[in-house]
């Protein structure tokens, strides 16, 4: 999309303090998703109720994600801090 296109999308913008947590919302969604499919795909197989069956576990896992991912965050940042060089 071009610039003049999307200047007249009204966009929602938080508060930089609500990053960690936006962060973590869009990567627990992503993520869940994602080990939803390949987890049902690995028990259950490919079979007409793959797409519901997906749905039913990222129901557990999107929430769990989320606040595994708050809690975790911190631990990964300070394991970064001390494994790459300069920060």
């Amino acid at each position: 999309m071009t610039d003049a296109v999307t200047k007249n999308i009204p966009r929602i913008r938080f508060p930089k303090r609500t990053s960690p947590y936006i962060f973590a919302l869009y990567m627990a969604t992503i993520m869940a998703f994602l080990m939803s499919l390949v987890i049902t795909l690995a028990e259950f197989g490919m079979g007409p109720h793959y797409m519901e069956n997906v749905m039913n576990a990222y129901q557990v896992a999107m929430p769990a994600a989320f606040v595994c991912i708050l809690v975790v965050r911190p631990v990964v940042i300070r394991l970064v801090g001390l494994t790459v060089h300069g920060h």
